[in-house]
């Protein structure tokens, strides 16, 4: 079972109907897929790949020193040398990383890391609300009505941030995660995911017998997943779905994941009628401060806190 692979530029030609339901598929029956052709120039892409090999080589040293799964680790492997009983590190994980938004400062070396990612940022930008009036589209609501929900009907921005990760080689990968497996607190993510290691695995909303599999690397490709809010607003119809990321032993897996959230003070509620019962309505900035505390944990206590509020 492989993750759906979507020739985006054929919306806009020819094949449009067909790519459409492709996409419904992927949004409805997976909650994860790729997108190829994106309109993303393909040098910016691999100049996007330079900057942040470039960028992890100087924080590789700080990483080593000072993660706290490093550590943990380490500890553990000097208890199996004792003969003391390994136990996997829980609550943490095997990640280097660090946060990007327009808003706050940006590491200024090397010195094309912003100029790159900046451009990067515009144009995931432009790819996310593309994807949002498809999302519109297929849900029957009016254009828009996903970006009024997330800014509150204009009178905030929405959250725009890109997450850069690097997964470095793990000695023992049983023993930690390079992320623990969760469900996305926002709206759409779009991940930049590393083309030659592996490590992604998500669970498919349907047909996949709960069961994990891979998010093979496809080059250049854009891999698209929905958070909870996407599942509120579509009442449970495109729900979010399971992922993690494995520590493995080699490669360096690069992970540059950008998110298009509501503004935290945005009011978030179901945009369709449901069969089954619906979700609460709630602001975002609430929503997150349940989920900051439970997002390794299942979603459907995060969704029933809010209910009760």
């Amino acid at each position: 079972m492989a993750i759906p692979v979507i020739d985006f530029s054929k919306l806009d030609g020819d094949e449009s109907e067909a790519t459409l339901a492709e996409l419904a598929a992927g949004f409805e029956e997976w909650g994860f897929f790729q997108l190829v052709n994106t309109g993303i120039p393909d040098d910016l892409l691999e100049r996007v790949k330079k900057v942040c090999s470039d960028i992890y080589k100087l924080r590789e040293d700080g990483f080593k020193e000072s993660n706290p799964a490093v550590k943990a680790l380490a500890r553990l492997v000097d208890q199996e040398g004792e003969g003391l009983a390994m136990k996997k590190i829980e609550d943490m994980d095997w990640e280097d990383v660090f946060t990007l938004q327009d808003d706050l400062p940006w590491p200024s070396n090397p010195p094309s890391f912003k100029e790159t990612m900046m451009e990067y940022r515009r144009e995931l930008k432009k790819l996310a609300e593309k994807l949002l009036g498809v999302m519109e589209e297929l849900l029957g609501l009016e254009e828009g009505h996903i970006r009024k929900a997330f800014t509150n009907d204009g009178d905030f921005e929405p959250f725009y941030g890109t997450k850069v990760s690097h997964y470095p080689p793990c000695p023992r990968p049983e023993l930690v995660d390079g992320l623990r497996a969760h469900t996305d607190a926002g709206g759409l993510i779009l991940l930049f995911q590393d083309d030659r290691f592996g490590g992604l695995q998500m669970i498919p909303n349907h047909g996949g017998d709960g069961r994990w599999i891979d998010v093979q690397p496809v080059e250049n490709a854009i891999v698209v997943n929905t958070g909870d809010q996407i599942e509120v607003l579509s009442n449970g119809r495109f729900k979010s779905a399971w992922h993690r990321i494995l520590a493995t032993r080699d490669g360096n897996r690069r992970s540059i994941a950008s998110f298009y959230n509501p503004a935290r003070m945005a009011n978030i509620a179901p945009a369709i009628p449901a069969a089954a019962a619906d979700y609460p309505s709630f602001k975002f900035g609430d929503y997150m401060e349940v989920y900051v505390k439970q997002k390794f944990q299942a979603k459907e206590p995060r969704f029933a806190a809010l209910a009760n509020k």
